[in-house]
């Protein structure tokens, strides 16, 4: 991890969804998807950012990737906020910060081959220009995922899921990005192929000192890949700290409920740990709660969290949470 200045900075980052009110005249207003996040991201860093699903994880990916414009808030990447860039300004900045999705089932073009996946990227953003230099390329960057460069005649269908997500990264990987966003990249595949997704993520990591922001809801994944980690909960973040302080010892009642429903293979220490059982459902980001968003579920609230917005404040050496009773 580089200690000089953060490859990328987002502050009190919004982004609100405008809603109609419908045929039938439903209610309308505002979802407050991603409500006031920040937080900054060094060279060579993974940030886990983990929550339940629809807490704002995926919105905060888009709006970092200028998929979705933000209401309000900056984006920070290289010293630039990519906020105020134009689309022109845009592309040039999108070669150095890359994607990898969910699903690879949708992301990729059932109507390309392997190899014309690879070599677009590499042709729109003008880095390899001749099309046998691209072919060459293309045959090392599915070696350095693990592919053969066989597979680059084959087309997606012809693929299982994971060798279709080393697909996907191998696309992330061709521009050379410093920063790749991995939207939930392991969610949709098999246990067994989970491990070595992570496993390669981590060697390209070591190898071209990639930066991940790493999105997903799994926690023993994000202890697995994680440097830091931040907890989402209904659009905010709230508790940020490195993964041995999280796991450890976390602060929030919300990480402290999401630990207590990862399972431990030893069944002596399952039987004897004790649980946090979180009453009701997540409010919805149409009506969220006054005060602090999740005391409405919070085993510990009293009547100041019903009217009081946490601050995510530094209550440890490098350990920010918002809860006002931690």
């Amino acid at each position: 991890m580089n200690d000089g200045p953060p490859l990328l900075e987002v502050r009190n980052l919004v982004k609100h969804f405008r809603v109609a009110g419908g045929l039938f005249g439903g209610r309308s207003g505002l979802v407050r998807a991603v409500d006031g996040v920040s937080f900054e991201l060094r060279r060579g860093e993974t940030l886990g950012l983990v929550g339940e699903s629809g807490c704002g994880k995926t919105t905060t990916g888009r709006c970092i990737l200028q998929l979705e414009r933000p209401t309000s808030g900056e984006v920070i990447f290289e010293g630039r906020d990519l906020t105020k860039l134009g689309d022109d300004e845009l592309r040039a900045v999108r070669r150095k910060v890359q994607v990898i999705f969910q699903d690879p089932y949708s992301s990729l073009n059932p109507r390309m081959t392997v190899g014309q996946i690879i070599a677009e990227p590499l042709a729109v953003h003008g880095i390899v220009t001749e099309r046998k230099s691209r072919a060459q390329r293309v045959r090392e960057i599915l070696t350095h995922v693990g592919l053969l460069p066989q597979h680059a005649h084959r087309y997606p269908h012809q693929l299982s899921g994971g060798q279709r997500q080393r697909v996907g990264i191998a696309r992330a990987l061709a521009v050379e990005p410093a920063l790749i966003i991995c939207d939930e990249p392991v969610s949709a595949l098999d246990v067994s192929i989970q491990a070595q997704i992570i496993n390669l993520l981590e060697d390209l990591q070591a190898e071209f000192g990639l930066t991940y922001l790493f999105v997903a809801h799994d926690l023993s994944v994000v202890r697995h890949i994680s440097d830091r980690v931040a907890v989402m909960y209904l659009g905010k973040i709230v508790e940020i700290t490195d993964r041995k302080s999280l796991y450890d010892a976390p602060l929030h009642p919300y990480t402290k409920a999401l630990l207590s429903a990862v399972p431990i293979p030893d069944p002596v220490l399952e039987a004897r740990r004790e649980r946090v059982v979180l009453g009701g459902e997540v409010p919805s980001p149409l009506n969220p709660p006054p005060g602090c968003v999740f005391h409405p579920r919070c085993p510990i609230a009293i009547e100041r969290c019903r009217q009081e917005v946490p601050e995510l404040r530094e209550i440890r050496a490098g350990h920010r949470a918002a809860c006002i009773l931690a």
